[in-house]
């Protein structure tokens, strides 16, 4: 071969490569857009960025598969009102309240669609749509599931129906495939349990 055919086959070569990298960048900024704070998580919680990346396109198959709909804004109103209602429950009863705040959080799911037999689905399915609020709804959970033996403060409980209130909302929202980065302040953190977990 000459060196004029070897330099073309090496530019070749250089070619495809930075279009391969292109390709995989433009990938994973997508991910992260659509998956927000959980396309991090995942990351850390794997140790190969390929297969926690696979593991997200594989959410989203799954997800697409789903008859997910949005709320009817009859349906809309009353699950507000009984967010008001609960809300209002909560000064009085705050552990039943926290029973009552994710049961109502699971029966808004299913209305859209969602699986509801098995948490860890649940987390999974969320995250394709609802990945920026998914962490509240961790948080909410894990204290909720304090909550039952009594091993919760009333400050727990309260912080856990702050984080099931922002999923909520999210919930609610029914343009959330049509804006993929939900408005700042309704997604802001709440504040945490101390003030080591602070933002």
């Amino acid at each position: 071969m000459s060196a004029m055919t070897w330099l073309a086959v090496a530019l070749a070569v250089v070619l495809i490569l930075a279009i391969g990298f292109v390709v995989l960048r433009q990938r994973r900024q997508r991910l992260r857009r659509r998956f927000g704070p959980e396309y991090e998580r995942l990351i850390n919680d794997r140790d190969d960025r390929g297969e926690a990346e696979q593991e997200l396109r594989a959410r989203e198959k799954r997800v697409a598969t789903l008859d997910i709909t949005p709320l009817t804004p009859e349906a809309r109103h009353a699950y507000a009102e009984q967010w008001t209602t609960l809300q209002e429950r909560f000064v009085d009863a705050p552990g039943p309240a926290v029973t009552e705040a994710d049961e109502l959080v699971t029966a808004a799911m299913a209305d859209r669609g969602y699986p509801t037999e098995d948490f860890e689905q649940q987390l999974s399915d969320l995250s394709v749509a609802h990945g920026r609020t998914l962490h509240h709804y961790r948080q909410a959970h894990e204290i909720s599931r304090r909550a039952a033996p009594g091993e919760a403060s009333t400050e727990d409980l309260r912080q856990a129906m702050v984080h099931y209130r922002v999923l909520f909302q999210d919930l609610l929202d029914n343009g959330d495939e049509h804006h993929p980065q939900p408005t700042e302040a309704r997604h802001e953190q709440p504040v945490l349990q101390d003030d080591s977990q602070q933002r």
